[in-house]
């Protein structure tokens, strides 16, 4: 995340996320590099669809798709970076490789991934499988995935 936070700092934007799954580790990366605090003000973690919902996630998209969807990941990611007044807004939902007793629908080891640019209202999103390992594992590879496409997207920007 170092070349992230670099580029956002030269470039003056700003970055917040609303994250389930992966339970913070975006903005845990974000925050152990000097200066974090230049391009984040505000995160959540967001395990509970009622906090989702809070967060400005419509409880009609959650019903229609599920909370594990590329719908709810977006509502997520654009409702963040509003919250925030952010550039780019990151919503992460899913599963990692666990069955949800509350929300039985969905793969057991799917992640859903949306980074909203609140510059020019658009999207960038992909779709993960986690890996067949601890949890920690697979949040770092959530982290180093994102770090990525993040790059990508600074690039072609």
């Amino acid at each position: 995340m170092f070349d992230v936070v670099k580029i956002l700092t030269q470039r003056k934007e700003t970055i917040a996320t609303m994250e389930s799954c992966s339970g913070g580790a975006i903005v845990n990366s974000i925050t152990n590099i000097p200066g974090a605090s230049e391009i984040i003000k505000f995160s959540a973690v967001t395990y509970a669809n009622e906090f989702k919902i809070k967060m400005g996630v419509l409880k009609e998209t959650i019903d229609k798709y599920s909370v594990y969807s590329m719908a709810v990941a977006k509502e997520m990611s654009k409702n963040i970076s509003l919250f925030a007044n952010s550039t780019y807004g990151i919503g992460i939902t899913g599963k990692i490789n666990r069955e949800d007793l509350y929300n039985k629908s969905g793969e057991n080891n799917k992640i859903f991934i949306s980074i909203y640019n609140k510059n020019n209202d658009t999207y960038n999103t992909f779709s993960l499988i986690a890996k067949d390992a601890d949890r920690i594992s697979n949040k770092d590879y959530i982290v180093e995935e994102i770090a990525k496409k993040l790059l990508t997207i600074f690039r072609n920007s």
